[in-house]
């Protein structure tokens, strides 16, 4: 039944990996099931016979389909099914599609859809390096144009030793999450969390990483050689040679007008009317060339650009090559939230707004790894009048969700623990102007806004973005790019990082790889670059994280309780944790482990909750002085409440300096009053006295004089 079943295996990361085609979704251009130890991903490629009418770019869709049967979770979801993909899933997504993209016909319109669904999860083979390596083998053997293979792999930094393909165990301690991908020859993609990591650890890492990479490629280039189909032709986009140079003998010398200026505004208002005017002069009658003549006004920007960084070193705003364009900081823009910082650099300004929370606010996950709660959280914003445009705000879509986790990654190494700094922080990045580099603009600001938090973050973090133009064998990069130069460039290379290392890195590419010379060259300008915009730039605006968190930031306290005294904290159906909430005005949150958190705006409400909790798990001490409530009034005494739970009595002798007629006279119902514990009889009845408190308080008071 299935003639055309076939499995190949290769050795890859030191465990087995198996493809199998020729026996599932038979209807799909190519499809390949990978097995990487337990880990099993279903890779399809599709596309359409005909090209996507009225479009400028070649239509590709990459989804990383999350299945949580792959870790057997039932959906946590009301409807119980999976929803909208994860956030993890979405950069998944991205992490397959920057490196195969680039190797697609650029004049290709078809529609094109890679499809990879995660079936199983073995933690010890991470399915995106399974699915990265599945997509290549069945676009490679597919009939649908692309220039690959390439192949995909996890690199980590473990005790000081790189080591390719970690483990579940050995990523946890890892100082590295690198992933790189790669064809035999070049670097496709490159990214990157670490925890400082110095920028010739970083190469050798990527150089590793690619050694292995290169059996994968091969073992691709044998399997498709044997099966293999013939690519299809299409219909090719390409502007007419005859027609572009026909546009650039006519509008050359205007596009160089309009793009000579570091203005992204002039720039468009200037291009504006050449490009009606290039309209008027080639369009035909039916207009149906129109599209063709817009990709030919791009070709020809892109043509002016390149140019004249390659021949003349001349860039549009006329820097230098290592020229960063005006920068500026500030803090403290906003008075009622927990710390704001904003960053700007040239025309992109990012507003980021730090807000701090209780632990318990943390998010919760529900995805196929093993994270279950993240409590620091980075948001980025791109809404459209960043760009001056008009389209209307639709929630954050992939872009803005791979800058908001670069931007995570970058700083994440220098969050404190949570045993420092008791907090939830979520960070959003609001981009107020973009051209160019946005992403690296929110690690600055971000970085802003947490040490204007009073965040103890252990390095200031700042990021920077390195371009590149090739043309054969020459090539020249170019530190941080603005939007002109990273549309007609070939790579925006983003690193974050403190002064002693490495914190993040994302590369996307228009070309089919870099050099280990270009990344080493794009490390050492991000470097120097990046202690510039911290020394001169930010650390003058505020040198390190402020002392005190602001006084609109829940201010939090923990204490350590033994575990088996959660439940009289808690009381029957939460009602000791209520009133002391109440009572108190705080949040409480209690960990199995006994941790206890207590926060608030109030500080004295701290106190009393963790005094009260603090009674309840320990014993009254005699001779110790507590507050207490008045709960009942007898004629010989009054009921004094310690804590829930835990009642004393303070007999009508000692209520008060004096000779007390009657109890009335002195207390009610519902006062506070401050009593000593005298006596715990055999019995466990606690005897208090309010005349003693008063006593040891005044003493306490001439003491202090």
């Amino acid at each position: 039944m299935f003639e055309n079943y076939k499995v190949y295996e290769i050795e890859y990361g030191g465990k087995k990996m198996t493809f199998e085609t020729g026996k599932m979704c038979c209807l799909s251009n190519a499809s390949v099931l990978v097995r990487w130890g337990d880990t099993v991903v279903l890779c399809n490629v599709t596309a359409s016979p005909k090209p996507r009418e009225g479009i400028d770019f070649f239509p590709l869709s990459v989804d990383f389909e999350e299945k949580l049967y792959a870790v057997g979770k039932i959906p946590g979801s009301f409807i119980k099914r999976e929803a909208r993909p994860s956030d993890k899933a979405i950069l998944c997504s991205r992490l397959v599609d920057r490196p195969i993209r680039p190797l697609f016909p650029k004049d290709m319109r078809n529609d094109c859809a890679v499809v990879m669904t995660v079936m199983s999860v073995d933690p010890d083979c991470l399915p995106e390096i399974a699915g990265m390596c599945g997509v290549s083998f069945a676009l490679s053997i597919s009939d649908i144009p692309w220039n690959g293979p390439i192949g995909g792999i996890h690199v980590g930094l473990v005790d000081g030793q790189i080591v390719v393909a970690p483990n579940a165990e050995q990523r946890e301690r890892s100082d590295l999450n690198l992933t790189v991908a790669a064809n035999e020859d070049v670097i496709c993609m490159i990214e990157a969390g670490a925890n400082e990591v110095d920028n010739d650890t970083m190469l050798q890492a990527i150089i590793q990483g690619h050694q292995e990479i290169k059996k994968m490629v091969r073992f691709i280039k044998d399997v498709q050689a044997e099966i293999g189909k013939p690519k299809f032709s299409f219909q090719s986009m390409e502007v007419p040679e005859e027609l572009f140079e026909q546009i650039k003998a006519s509008a050359i010398d205007d596009v160089k007008y309009a793009m000579d200026t570091d203005d992204k505004t002039v720039r468009d208002e200037r291009l504006a009317p050449i490009i009606d005017r290039v309209h008027e002069q080639f369009d035909n009658e039916d207009k149906s060339n129109a599209p063709i003549i817009d990709e030919a006004m791009y070709k020809l920007q892109k043509f002016v650009v390149r140019r004249w960084l390659l021949d003349e070193q001349k860039r549009v705003d006329g820097r230098k090559m290592d020229e960063i364009r005006p920068l500026a900081a500030e803090v403290g823009l906003l008075p009622r939230v927990h710390g704001s910082g904003m960053f700007t650099r040239g025309q992109t300004q990012v507003l980021t707004v730090c807000t701090l929370g209780t632990v318990s606010e943390a998010q919760k996950l529900d995805g196929i790894d093993n994270q279950e709660q993240k409590r620091y959280i980075h948001h980025y914003n791109f809404p459209s009048y960043s760009v001056g445009e008009t389209r209307p705000s639709r929630g954050p879509g992939r872009r803005e969700i791979g800058h908001g986790a670069l931007a995570e990654r970058a700083l994440e190494p220098m969050i404190p623990s949570v045993e420092e700094f008791p907090y939830t922080i979520r960070l959003v990045s609001e981009v107020l102007s973009s051209n160019g580099s946005t992403s690296q603009g929110s690690i600055c600001g971000s970085t802003l806004a947490l040490m204007d938090a009073g965040v103890p973050i252990k390095r200031p973090v700042a990021g920077i973005s390195c371009g590149l133009i090739t043309e054969g064998d020459r090539w020249m990069t170019m530190v941080d790019i603005q939007g002109v130069e990273d549309f007609f460039g070939d790579m925006d290379f983003k690193v974050g990082g403190t002064e002693k290392g490495i914190t993040a890195i994302q590369m996307d590419l228009k070309i089919v790889g870099l050099t280990y010379d270009i990344i080493k060259e794009a490390f050492e300008k991000t470097y120097k670059a990046r202690m510039y915009i911290l020394n001169e730039i930010m650390l003058p605006v505020i040198p390190e994280p402020r002392h005190e968190l602001s006084k609109y930031a829940p201010k939090v306290k923990s204490i350590h309780i033994n575990p088996d005294k959660i439940r009289e904290v808690i009381g029957s159906g939460g009602k000791v944790i209520q009133k002391i909430t109440a009572d108190c005005g705080v949040k409480i949150d209690i960990d199995d482990d006994g941790t206890v958190v207590v926060a608030s705006t109030d500080a004295e409400g701290i106190r009393r909750a963790i005094s009260i909790i603090e009674t309840i798990v320990n014993d009254p001490e005699v001779g110790a002085i507590y507050k207490g409530k008045v709960t009942r009034l007898m004629n010989f005494g009054a009921f004094v409440e310690l804590a829930p739970g835990k009642e004393g009595l303070v007999h009508i002798s000692k209520l008060d300096m004096g000779r007390v007629e009657k109890v009335e006279d002195v207390v009610a119902v519902g006062d506070e009053v401050i009593v000593k514990v005298t006596e715990i009889d055999q019995q466990g009845r606690i005897n208090l006295s309010r005349r003693d408190a008063l006593i040891a308080m005044e003493a306490k008071k001439h003491a202090n004089k």
